[in-house]
């Protein structure tokens, strides 16, 4: 259900971009050839994984927050 609604959120091409700034960020880049990530350990994707997921929860929680101050009063 999460990750339906974070595809809804932001496009494809966007999360790929995002999950490939993190690699960079990492140093981790290297040992991915041709969008292949099997040469990485899981706990190299599990670090790209968690710098994405808690990202996430922040944009979440903010735009949660914007739309709470922008609703309508009764």
């Amino acid at each position: 259900m999460m990750a339906k609604f974070v595809q809804q959120m932001l496009p494809h091409s966007t999360l790929d971009k995002f999950k490939y700034e993190i690699a960079e960020e990492l140093g981790i880049t290297p040992q991915i050839e041709n969008g292949y990530w099997g040469r990485l350990s899981s706990r190299d994707c599990g670090r790209v994984g968690g710098k994405i997921g808690g990202n996430m929860v922040k944009v979440m929680i903010r735009k949660a927050e914007e739309a709470l101050l922008n609703a309508p009063t009764k």
